[in-house]
């Protein structure tokens, strides 16, 4: 099974105002995540709130999760958390569940050395024996990881796979050709696996031969995201940008007030649910809302 390889699917993590995840609402947008044929679920990431959510609330969403889509996509689990033992105790929670790989980013307060990280990542990762991605989110940790970094934690036995933020002027094929270098003697027989993050700019790193694209938009709109994500995988790239230009008006969304908050909005008008981000993130306001109301009807448009 290729479990970093291809289209991971990002939902949101709908919970009440007290943070009680509402689980019928989680599997209705699972439900339409699973139809449509991702590669991957990608549940409790930075679009999922996990670090929003205690330990027990996490345990809710993966075991609702899990019970729902029942092994027909895999599921990977975000377990990242400041302290080393917490993110331990939520990988075995996740493998205990029944998830098939983690992710984990290096949350901090006190900004972390790399050794520290490397050593964050060992234990965590010694912790099951499922699969774990590297999650390389410098904009929300304030750690990026070095070549050297990457290198050393590509040799443990269960890191199988990073995800990257967007290169530098989308200079895609350099950084892949970088990576690749630093990680190529990883032990796994089929490869340590390089994707990206970013929405805006993943059909570009697909094109350019990345194995995979972490999709906030694939979390809510999975069809129209498996399309753009097939055209680029498959070296399309005339079909990959006709594809594209419906989804613009998000990117510019996104870019402007994040992700976490326009799919929030999306999923609202969709009458998907009525859940809003945690505080103190404000939901968009009802103008913004209905420029979000926009783009979804462009998005509609895409055959």
């Amino acid at each position: 099974m290729n479990l970093f390889h291809g289209l991971s699917a990002f939902p949101i993590t709908p919970t009440d105002i007290h943070g009680r995840v509402k689980s019928s609402e989680l599997c209705l947008l699972l439900d339409r995540i699973v139809k449509a044929g991702v590669n991957s679920i990608g549940l409790l990431g930075s679009t999922g709130g996990y670090v929003y959510l205690s330990r027990s609330e996490r345990q809710s969403a993966v075991a609702a999760a899990v019970d729902f889509v029942g092994g027909r996509v895999p599921v990977i689990v975000g377990v990242g958390a400041l302290r080393t033992d917490e993110a331990q105790h939520l990988a075995r929670d996740a493998r205990d569940a029944g998830a098939d790989g983690l992710l984990l980013a290096p949350v901090s307060y006190a900004p972390l050395t790399e050794e520290e990280v490397y050593q964050h990542f060992v234990a965590v990762a010694r912790a099951t024996d499922l699969p774990l991605c590297i999650y390389n989110n410098p904009t929300t940790t304030r750690f990026t990881f070095s070549l050297d970094l990457l290198s050393r934690l590509s040799q443990l036995e269960t890191i199988a796979a990073v995800k990257m933020p967007l290169p530098q002027d989308n200079a895609f094929e350099a950084d892949l050709a970088r990576l690749r270098q630093h990680t190529q003697g990883s032990s796994r027989a089929k490869g340590f696996a390089i994707g990206y993050s970013g929405d805006w700019g993943c059909a570009a790193g697909l094109l350019a031969g990345a194995d995979s694209w972490y999709s906030v938009v694939g979390g809510l709109f999975p069809v129209q995201a498996l399309k753009l994500a097939k055209a680029a995988q498959a070296g399309d790239a005339l079909e990959t940008q006709r594809i594209e230009q419906f989804f613009q008006p998000l990117w510019a969304l996104f870019k402007e007030f994040g992700g976490l908050r326009v799919v929030y909005a999306a999923a609202n008008i969709l009458s998907l649910t009525d859940a809003v981000p945690h505080l103190p993130i404000l939901p968009l306001k009802p103008a913004d809302q209905a420029r979000v109301a926009e783009a979804i009807d462009v998005l509609d448009k895409l055959n």
